[in-house]
């Protein structure tokens, strides 16, 4: 007579003054899952005769993802509602059936039909988002303000290391990537500048075009977008892997501040480097503009030295310079807001750093453009 494996899932059923009792045992695991589902099956016909059910695993000998997972399905196949209660004495047992009753409710909401309505409802959940958004972002510079305070009220608490580390990061790695896309682009805005002013007559203002333009936007903006991309993403994925790793509780039950130690180092190396790289920027992008002046429209570059003297004042030098801390600014403020966002998994960590790319490089532009009018309504 052959003997009953024990490992070999079993069900009891039993009626309790009404309330259909069933009793799991055996090894409730994916290398039984045949067996498992065929008896999940039988227990989902006898539950739905019933108007009450009680799923028991404490004589339950292991119990994996994949057990406690269709166990948690009988209450989501259950179409007519019979009232089901999983219990067990076993602490295990729990904290799985509450991590997958978790994940199960984690699905993904089935796309609706395009039409007014779903517009309009994607526009006002987007305006919510954008208003959280904003109350948070103020939320954190209030953080960052006073964390700045305490640094300046007590200098000793500053790491100095970390923003000599983070600038050479910002400024010194960077700046070949930034000299370099200026360059061609301060090219490319000078052939582009030639070939229409030619038609006229007037190539010799291709400096004024590219020295103004330069200087005042090109120069800083294009630093701030790069910097945006290249530091600000790093920053997020800095922080939100120590958020992950939970280094950032560690920090606090140490006694000492995130914002100090991780956010005032890193937002300060971006307001000391900006200005640097944008300035680096704009006599890389007039470089390139003077040597396709040169080779392209045959300006000479003592010609194209001397008319730039000429046009550009120092205000048009200043304007760039001023945009640039603000910029920076603003960059490491969302950097540093997306990355402790991140929560435990790598999915979150990717759309918390494609979040901060996107929210930075959008507001340096808008912050150009605020700055832009300010300095035109001033004349400046």
């Amino acid at each position: 007579m052959a003997t009953l494996d024990p490992a070999e899932p079993q069900a009891l059923f039993r009626d309790e003054a009404g309330t259909l009792a069933v009793i799991l045992s055996g090894s409730w695991s994916a290398d039984r899952a045949p067996r498992v589902e065929a008896l999940v099956a039988e227990i989902g016909g006898r539950i739905a005769a019933a108007k009450r059910a009680r799923v028991d695993l404490s004589a339950v000998g292991r119990l994996d993802t994949l057990g406690a997972y269709v166990v948690n399905r009988l209450k989501a196949q259950n179409p007519q509602g019979t009232e089901i209660d999983i219990v067990s004495d076993r602490r295990e047992h729990a904290i799985l059936l509450e991590e997958v009753a978790v994940q199960d409710h984690a699905t993904i909401a089935p796309p609706g039909e395009f039409g007014v309505v779903s517009v309009l409802v994607n526009i006002g959940a987007a305006i919510i988002r954008f208003g959280r958004d904003l109350v948070g972002g103020s939320v954190f510079l209030g953080e960052v303000v006073v964390g700045l305070g305490r640094v300046i009220v007590k200098p000793s608490k500053f790491r100095g290391p970390s923003l000599v580390n983070q600038i050479e990061l910002i400024a010194f790695n960077g700046a070949p990537i930034i000299m370099l896309i200026s360059f061609l682009v301060g090219c490319i805005v000078a052939q582009q500048g030639i070939f229409q002013l030619q038609q006229f007559g007037a190539t010799a203002f291709v400096v004024n075009l590219t020295g103004i333009l330069i200087l005042r936007e090109l120069g800083v903006l294009l630093t701030a977008i790069m910097i945006a991309g290249r530091s600000g993403s790093a920053f997020t994925a800095e922080i939100g892997s120590m958020k992950m790793r939970e280094e950032i509780d560690a920090l606090r039950v140490m006694g000492l501040d995130p914002i100090e130690v991780l956010v005032v180092p890193r937002i300060l190396a971006l307001v000391i480097s900006l200005p640097i790289l944008a300035f680096i920027s704009s006599m890389s992008g007039l470089t390139g503009a003077a040597l396709v002046s040169w080779l392209y429209g045959g300006i000479g570059i003592d010609t194209f030295l001397a008319r730039l003297q000429s046009v550009i004042t120092w205000k048009h030098f200043a304007v760039g310079l001023i945009k640039a801390p603000f910029m920076a600014f603003v960059i490491g403020l969302i950097a540093s807001i997306e990355g402790l966002a991140v929560k435990g998994s790598a999915e979150s960590l990717g759309r918390q750093v494609t979040a901060s790319v996107v929210k930075a490089i959008f507001m340096v532009i808008v912050v150009d453009g605020l700055f832009a009018m300010f300095f035109a309504s001033i004349a400046f």
